[in-house]
């Protein structure tokens, strides 16, 4: 996928002092031209979200934590796909959902009251959110790379990509793989929510996602029509959850929430 100059080619030239860390060109089938992202060798600490987004961002480069997750898989162990990766300004965000929706909601009966048919994006909510969602994301990345907090042992990485939705796209990411095969078509939805709700890319893990979220429905409606987005974004966060209807799971996970997790089977 074109982006900017990658600037991990030679960090120094771009002005840029990085702690001790890995270049990662490792892909499922060959070594790729050009480093797909930088991770450091070890833990975040708060405040280092906020740091190396002021310093990569002049230069073409963003930051998002990484998790290994239980079996310590860091990014080269992650089947990435740069090659089998279009761009998402190529795709046309409604169109992925409904399409994903027509192919999973026949699949769950009872998991909405209409008649099955896709409802549409869900309108932008009536309320604007306290944070900015740049601000809010270094707040929530510090939160997770606190002492104590469960995701402590997350690292820092640095992609190169113009805005936070492209990060999965940039570096061809696999994590959804068995619900779509082009990670540009879901980062097409991540644009669009950055511009509805002030989403952030903030967390990838090997099949895992987490989105900061500065713009949150604040009523059962907003989050009901969004919920529907969810599902068709990833299937498995209701039907390998307890939340199994679209209103259950707005009202638990959607509703007023700063964050959004997501996990493919």
């Amino acid at each position: 996928m074109a982006t900017l100059p990658n600037a991990l080619r030679s960090p120094a030239d771009a002005g840029l002092e990085l702690p001790p860390g890995t270049l990662v060109d490792t892909t499922i089938d060959e070594t790729w031209h050009e480093p797909l992202l930088w991770y450091a060798d070890g833990p975040a600490t708060p405040g280092v979200w906020a740091e190396l987004r002021a310093a990569g961002r002049p230069a073409g480069l963003l930051p998002v934590l990484v998790d290994g997750g239980r079996r310590a898989a860091w990014p080269e162990d992650w089947d990435l796909d740069p090659a089998s990766t279009s761009y998402p300004g190529d795709h046309d965000a409604e169109t992925v959902l409904t399409e994903a929706w027509e192919a999973h909601e026949s699949d769950e009966p009872g998991l909405v009251d209409s008649d099955g048919a896709w409802p549409g994006l869900a309108p932008s909510p009536s309320e604007a959110g306290p944070d900015e969602p740049d601000a809010l994301a270094a707040e929530i990345a510090d939160q997770l790379t606190a002492p104590g907090s469960p995701m402590a042992g997350i690292r820092i990485a640095l992609v190169p990509a113009r805005r936070s939705a492209d990060i999965p796209a940039a570096i061809g990411w696999s994590g959804p793989a068995n619900h779509e095969n082009d990670v540009a078509r879901l980062s097409a939805v991540l644009r669009s929510w950055e511009d509805r709700y002030g989403a952030r890319v903030l967390v990838l893990g090997f099949d895992t996602l987490v989105l900061s979220v500065s713009r949150p429905p604040t009523t059962m409606a907003e989050a009901e029509a969004l919920a529907a987005e969810h599902f068709a974004f990833c299937p498995d966060n209701v039907q390998q959850s307890s939340l199994n209807t679209l209103r259950a799971y707005a009202e638990t996970a959607l509703l007023k929430q700063e964050t959004w997790a997501f996990w493919w089977d």
